[in-house]
């Protein structure tokens, strides 16, 4: 079926006289001439059976519906290009569009790219925020990295870590103690993680203790807001120890308690089943378990 689509020399005129308000500066800009450019738009005029400029003595000006195409024209055109340059660009190099967990990809798999980028320098890496399971048929997204049970249909999970959270505070609530108690933890404002909604109960849980308000506390997104909240003394969070390695390290959060609990999730690398033979993804997968399990190893996680 032949699409209603107007042609593109006539689509690139308007947008270039709608921006200039003036079909002579267009003509300037396309290196045409006047004439060139009103045949261009009186025949996309006539295409559409809708008047885009009103035309006087002192110029023409846009009327209502010429605005409003304008517009949609202008964003679709700079997409267009956007492409183009992508593709101009690309020259045999290799693309990956990943998507990751917020707060892993920064503060975990950012600071590692680096060495991906050494060994692999063919092969740029792009990173997009998402926080859970979509369908990749409806993106241009290639994998993803994500915090779950594996369960994700057209796709083979690759396990790269677990979790193992635990509680931190600022160093201000250990009031000068080394650690604080189970009991007194449960005495604190629980700040709790919204994707994570039983964290707190299944970590009492695995203290053998019972605690009546571990579903209560402010609720934040990330792991960031998280820390950030943890770090102004708002209460106790629980969050895995490498997602905040330099706000330990720099004393802005502390234990609470060196006790963790089991969970059956973790962090995988999720590729489409038809991308798995994909040399990008290939080298990129490879990589990214062989950074995990460096990782564990050091971390005394395994």
């Amino acid at each position: 079926m032949r699409r209603k689509i107007p042609s593109t020399a006539a689509l690139v005129a308007f947008e270039s006289a709608a921006r200039h308000q003036s079909f002579t500066k267009a003509a300037a800009e396309l290196s045409q001439t006047q004439g060139a450019v009103c045949r261009q738009i009186a025949g996309l005029e006539s295409f559409l059976n809708v008047e885009l400029f009103k035309r006087s003595r002192r110029g023409v000006k846009l009327t209502e519906a010429g605005l409003s195409y304008a517009r949609r024209v202008a964003a679709q055109l700079d997409a267009v290009e956007r492409d183009t340059l992508a593709v101009m660009g690309q020259q045999g190099a290799m693309n990956i569009e990943l998507a990751v967990v917020p707060t892993f990809g920064t503060q975990w798999l950012i600071p590692r790219l680096k060495d991906f980028q050494r060994l692999h320098p063919q092969v740029t890496v792009n990173l997009t925020n998402r926080t859970r399971p979509f369908m990749f048929a409806d993106t241009e997204l290639d994998a993803a990295i994500y915090f779950g049970d594996a369960d994700w249909p057209g796709t083979r999970a690759y396990l790269l870590m677990g979790e193992n959270m635990m509680p931190v505070c600022s160093p201000a609530l250990l009031q000068g103690q080394a650690q604080l108690s189970v009991a007194r933890i449960a005495e604190l404002p629980l700040l709790q993680q919204s994707t994570r909604p039983y964290a707190w109960r299944q970590w009492f849980g695995a203290q053998g203790v019972s605690c009546a308000r571990d579903m209560s506390g402010a609720r934040y997104e990330l792991f960031s807001m998280l820390a950030q909240a943890a770090i102004h003394e708002m209460g106790v969070a629980l969050i895995p120890p490498f997602l905040i390695r330099r706000e330990l390290q720099e004393g802005q959060l502390a234990l609470a308690a060196p006790l963790t609990m089991p969970t059956d999730k973790a962090y995988y690398l999720m590729i489409p089943e038809r991308k798995l033979e994909s040399p990008a993804l290939v080298l990129l997968r490879d990589w990214l378990i062989k950074q995990a399990q460096d990782y564990e190893m050091a971390s005394g996680l395994k």
